[in-house]
């Protein structure tokens, strides 16, 4: 899966949200100063060339959808995220965020009670 710049991902997040949009409704999504029709359409027709997004035609335009679910490009950045600056080791991120984020022991036990629940 390839990765997206900020600028799609803002887009999809928009899309994962609404699920289907025309690029009128995207652009209503954006606080102020909103980007430009011309800007927002580029993108989403970027992020169908990249196999992100599919549209139905609705009336004179296009209504847009995500093809990629939330979770799966979430899991893949991580796993990215992961790899590239903690040589694969999920427990050397945590403990990052642990030194770095002043994460409390009420925040860690609610991370160790969802890990527990996946290992079951």
């Amino acid at each position: 899966m390839k990765q997206l710049t900020k600028a799609e991902e803002e887009i999809m997040q928009v899309l994962w949200a609404l699920e289907k949009a025309n690029v009128k409704s995207i652009i209503e999504q954006f606080s102020d100063p909103k980007p430009a029709y011309n800007t927002v359409s580029t993108i989403v027709r970027i992020l169908e060339s990249k196999g992100f997004v599919d549209y139905e035609k609705q009336g004179k335009g296009h209504v847009y959808f995500p093809l990629v679910a939330k979770e799966s490009y979430s899991n893949q950045s991580i796993n990215k995220l992961v790899d590239n600056y903690f040589q694969g080791s999920f427990k050397s991120m945590v403990s990052f965020f642990m030194k770095k984020n002043d994460i409390n022991m009420k925040e860690l036990e609610s991370i160790l009670k969802e890990v527990n629940k996946k290992e079951k």
